[in-house]
């Protein structure tokens, strides 16, 4: 399975896109002794348009575009339910083992996420009540995914 961060703006060059990258790195290695393939962060640049819906959704469209055919999607909102890291890495698991070859996770950009055409996600995560800045919800979310692999093969990263 590939598990891909797919987000709105560029992280490249901030200290939360190095942050990002370096977790994403470290998942990408303790993936592979569990079935997980490759773990990515793909960006879509941040619209230009004037008003805040049409940016929302010509943004949604481009990211839209780049889920591959028959991904797992889960949507990273304000909004969403929150999960323990278990939980977390427990769903990755499951949908590892039902044979998904993609799960793809969505960041919206400043504004946030208008609603994907022609893709209905599977969920919507939250880190919380809160609003975080989209830059820094990758690196969480990267976070939580070396976090969720190392629970998965009993490394001693988490310590629960």
């Amino acid at each position: 399975m590939r598990l891909l961060i797919l987000a709105v703006g560029h992280g490249r060059g901030s200290h939360e896109g190095g942050l990002a990258e370096d977790y994403v790195e470290r998942a990408q290695q303790m993936g592979k002794r569990l079935g997980i393939a490759d773990v990515a962060i793909e960006e879509v640049p941040v619209s230009k348009a004037r008003e805040v819906a049409k940016r929302k959704q010509e943004e949604a469209e481009r990211l839209a575009a780049r889920v591959p055919d028959a991904a797992q999607v889960i949507c990273l909102d304000a909004k969403g339910k929150g999960m323990t890291s278990e939980d977390f890495a427990e769903a990755i698991a499951a949908l590892r083992d039902a044979g998904n070859r993609h799960l793809v996770f969505v960041v919206g950009g400043p504004d946030g996420l208008a609603p994907l055409p022609r893709i209905k996600p599977g969920r919507s995560l939250a880190f919380g009540p809160q609003t975080w800045p989209h830059l820094l919800v990758r690196a969480m979310l990267a976070e939580q995914l070396y976090r969720a692999l190392t629970i998965l093969a009993g490394h001693p990263y988490h310590r629960g």
